[in-house]
């Protein structure tokens, strides 16, 4: 792209000078910090004519919210994958000796499930209280 050129905008042939106290300055570059792909030049633009400027935030909290879900999400992945396998086996045999020793199994292992539905549910619950916020 050409000096003097934007996304989208014909050449900005015009300059404006203009001058900040250090407070400002430093008000202003944070704004910048925390959007994406703008410059000092395009963020004045935008406040000038009155555009939104997108600031984005991270919250590490949340971050440590997801990873417990990922953790639940493949512990009752591999308990759903027991279950199936031992359904298979119940439904191989004729025997109802061995169909009643596979569903027992099958019942230990989803018996197994209520504690991390009820972590899911308490983090969910979290995540609802602040992605939720009025």
């Amino acid at each position: 792209m050409k000096k003097g050129q934007t996304k989208g905008e014909k050449g900005l042939n015009h300059r404006v000078h203009t001058r900040l106290s250090s407070k400002e300055l430093i008000t202003l570059k944070s704004i910048i910090r925390q959007t994406k792909d703008e410059t000092i030049s395009s963020a004045v633009r935008k406040i000038i004519i009155g555009k939104p400027i997108k600031v984005f935030v991270h919250d590490e909290t949340t971050d440590i919210l997801i990873e417990s879900l990922a953790a639940i999400r493949s512990e009752i992945n591999a308990i759903g994958v027991n279950i199936n396998q031992l359904t298979k086996s119940y439904n191989t045999y004729p025997e109802q000796v061995r169909k009643d020793y596979f569903a027992k199994l099958a019942f230990h292992h989803y018996s197994r499930l209520e504690p991390s539905i009820t972590q899911l549910l308490a983090i969910m619950s979290k995540l609802n209280a602040k992605w939720l916020q009025k």
